[in-house]
């Protein structure tokens, strides 16, 4: 069974973390970040403990131990009536990360839409970043070179999975605004997309 699900997609400061959370409040929505899972996860378990060998080795988890790690969570989700796959929407923020998980993930979930926070104003997430390192007492991470490098670690891995998707799935939001008018916006494009599917089976029905 392949759940339905929405992707969040952002560059580091664009605010996809603050939508997904606003999301998990609305009823019919389920939101989950890859922190979650890992937060979440079970090291008794023999993918907890494959992900404990990397981390603690300060080695990246492969993709595939990711989403292994994912699967268990989800399968938890559904046991504690967290998620109930039969009335939500799945809200994913920061994973897939890359085309690999991406096409791991392809048997687990329908993607019905990626929103895409753009923030153009490249200064803007960089000041974001920092308060949020300073709010969070996370001195190192407000660091220039940090800040750069997660920018561009985050162009590099995300332009190919865009691409995956395609540009019918892609929805671009306007990172820019007030949080409040991003979560509006990503909520009419969900109405707009369901009228769309809609409409889409009524013609198959007449065909």
């Amino acid at each position: 069974m392949q759940w339905r699900a929405i992707l969040l997609f952002g560059a580091p400061g664009s605010g996809k973390g603050t939508q997904g959370k606003i999301l998990g409040t609305i009823p019919g929505f389920c939101h989950l970040s890859c922190g979650d899972v890992f937060r979440g996860m079970d090291l008794r378990t023999k993918v907890g403990q494959a992900f404990l060998q990397y981390s603690s080795a300060g080695k990246l988890v492969p993709d595939d131990v990711t989403v292994d790690l994912w699967r268990q969570h989800m399968a938890n989700m559904v046991t504690l009536g967290k998620f109930k796959p039969e009335i939500d929407h799945l809200v994913l923020d920061g994973i897939p990360r890359n085309v690999e998980q991406a096409k791991l993930l392809k048997a687990d979930i329908k993607v019905e839409a990626l929103f895409h926070l753009v923030c153009h104003d490249r200064a803007k997430l960089e000041e974001r970043l920092k308060r949020r390192a300073l709010r969070d007492n996370r001195l190192d991470d407000a660091s220039d070179k940090v800040i750069h490098d997660r920018l561009e670690t985050y162009k590099k891995e995300t332009k190919p999975v865009l691409d995956y998707y395609g540009e019918k799935l892609v929805k671009e939001i306007d990172a820019e605004q007030f949080p409040y008018e991003v979560t509006r916006d990503i909520l009419s494009q969900v109405q707009a997309t369901k009228a769309e599917r809609k409409n889409r089976k009524l013609a198959e029905v007449v065909a």
